[in-house]
């Protein structure tokens, strides 16, 4: 009888395929079965480690019909392992429907330790990861982006990012007009053509292969007191009393000489108190 407990998160290689878990390795192979978000990937990495086990698909797509599958498969008395295309299921990939129901129906699961892009490459920027917030993925539209990555300033510390290739670019380009440079840039994590870039103007983003998938790391950690000079908050508060709406304020307070991110916290700190 398998010592497994009902079902199983296992995180897999991000590129390198010794980076497997002998934990990992134990769980994939006593499972009668295995949900994964790319079924052909899936078969090629069991392939690789030479082992056989029947693969049903679990995607963001069917995430909802896919956890009442693996409910109906654990209730028949089998061990499930539920996997994500590569690195840890639930970090901006699926497994959050699957762990709330879970929970919810009382069914014992476990998650491994293992691969996950992000945190070798905070290790690799160097920068202070005492502390850090991961997001993952920025919205596509440049208005959305733009805002989003704005309403991040409230952070103090250190940020990390996913980003694809074709929108790299436009994201670092984002980045730089929101956050202080250097932005950290790493793609291929644990691969053969794994580089590193740090990101200070935009005429950097030209030295990006632009191939592969990219962590992407701000450093937005500083005093507060360094962060929104006294009066900046002040002038904003005078503004918004005279009627003008949080966009202008920002935009008046850049005029005056402020950085954009003191503008964007100072109103921010205004209109949530």
């Amino acid at each position: 009888m398998s010592k497994l407990p009902p079902v199983t998160f296992v995180p897999t290689p991000i590129g390198n395929l010794g980076d497997i878990t002998l934990r990992s390795l134990e769980a994939l192979k006593e499972c009668d079965v295995i949900f994964a978000e790319d079924t052909r990937t899936a078969k090629s990495l069991l392939s690789a480690l030479d082992i056989k086990k029947p693969v049903e698909s679990y995607h963001k797509d069917n995430e909802a019909q896919a956890s009442s599958r693996i409910l109906h498969t654990v209730e028949s008395g089998k061990t499930v392992c539920v996997i994500s295309e590569a690195g840890t299921p639930c970090i901006s990939d699926p497994g959050n429907t699957l762990t709330s129901v879970l929970v919810r129906e009382n069914v014992k699961f476990q998650a491994l330790p293992g691969a996950t892009a992000f945190v070798p490459a905070l290790m690799m920027s160097g920068f202070d990861i005492s502390d850090f917030h991961f997001h993952g993925f920025l919205p596509h539209k440049p208005t959305e982006r733009l805002r989003e990555a704005e309403s991040l300033t409230v952070y103090n510390t250190v940020i990390a990012f996913y980003e694809s290739p074709h929108r790299i670019e436009d994201t670092l380009k984002t980045l730089l007009k929101v956050f202080p440079a250097p932005v950290f840039c790493a793609r291929e994590i644990t691969k053969m053509f794994e580089s590193s870039y740090f990101i200070h103007t935009e005429a950097d983003i030209e030295q990006i292969v632009k191939k592969g998938e990219f962590v992407v790391a701000v450093n937005n950690r500083k005093a507060k007191a360094e962060e929104t000079p006294s009066d900046c908050g002040d002038t904003a508060k005078k503004l918004i009393k005279a009627g003008y709406g949080s966009k202008d304020v920002v935009n008046i307070l850049k005029a005056l000489g402020y950085k954009r991110n003191d503008a964007y916290s100072a109103v921010q700190e205004i209109i949530e108190s």
